[in-house]
């Protein structure tokens, strides 16, 4: 068990100080052994981070970085989530951990938007520099997850583990498959706990490596309040995603080239290619619509 002072100590750099003032006023006691917890898990990192040490010295790509974890970290705390860990240029966070809340997914992705008006600020400034830097890409996902100290006697490390956090940091990767407009995919598990003023678009079902369970996948659009696509695309995209399910492979067909008219979009030319291919090779009436990604 852990009382007050010492949970301040542990957690000051990971929690902002009214959540930790909130959890300790809730509950003053802390208790670390392994539970399963319900939360939604947040992974960020830089797209084609890879490539920056081409371009820049070690001393730059320090910079950027710190500049880029200080910004995220900051969003991330002013929503109630609990900064994890870094892996080099990737962030991971917890909402609903320690203490838990019911609207953590909408948390999640309240935050995962404004993330994104933040690195583009920031990128703006950093061109201004002369320094190129291609974006973010982000996946959520919600779920039961083992939560406890994973660390050693030498090392304080409070996290999570299970097959829901692979589904996550799955779902942050296939940013490079689906080219969305914001780069956040949700697992269908977090839609499913938003609210409708969330705007989400259908991407696709897909089974990730590693993981026997496929997930229906969501690109996280934004609020009401702000319109990212066309009316009339969304609509004709929708009906296409509906009657792809159902192989009717002509009529999905039309939707997407429909929703074209409206807007350019790779997304419906990769269905479009898809229905042309099951059109000639149908897969059967066993066929549950299931993509297998062959990259996480």
């Amino acid at each position: 068990m852990f009382k007050k002072k010492r949970i301040r100590v542990l957690f000051e750099h990971v929690l902002g100080k009214n959540a930790i003032d909130q959890w300790l006023e809730k509950d003053p006691v802390f208790n670390l052994s392994a539970e399963v917890k319900h939360l939604t898990i947040l992974f960020c990192e830089f797209r084609s981070f890879a490539s920056l040490s081409e371009w820049y010295t070690p001393q730059e790509i320090m910079k950027l970085l710190y500049e880029y974890k200080s910004e995220m970290v900051d969003v991330i705390l002013r929503y109630g989530g609990m900064l994890d860990k870094f892996v080099g240029d990737e962030i991971m966070a917890e909402f609903g951990l320690p203490v838990s809340f019911p609207d953590h997914a909408e948390r999640a992705c309240l935050a995962a938007l404004e993330m994104v008006r933040t690195f583009d600020r920031l990128r703006e400034r950093w061109m201004h520099e002369g320094k190129s830097v291609l974006g973010i890409q982000i996946g959520i996902h919600t779920g039961d997850m083992s939560a406890g100290n994973l660390g050693a006697k030498q090392l304080f490390d409070y996290t999570v583990i299970g097959h829901e956090v692979t589904r996550g940091v799955s779902l942050m990767s296939v940013n490079k498959v689906y080219r969305t407009v914001n780069s956040i995919i949700i697992s269908e598990a977090t839609k499913n706990e938003l609210s409708n003023k969330f705007v989400t678009r259908e991407l696709d079902n897909v089974r990730f490596k590693g993981l026997s369970k496929s997930t229906v996948i969501f690109e996280l659009l934004g609020e009401n309040d702000i319109v990212v696509y066309p009316e009339l695309f969304l609509a004709h995209y929708n009906e296409g995603i509906a009657h792809y399910k159902n192989q009717d492979w002509d009529r999905a067909s039309d939707d997407f080239k429909n929703a074209l008219d409206f807007r350019e979009d790779e997304l419906s030319k990769m269905y479009i290619k898809r229905c042309m291919h099951f059109k000639k090779y149908p897969p059967g009436t066993e066929w549950d619509g299931v993509f297998m990604l062959r990259t996480n």
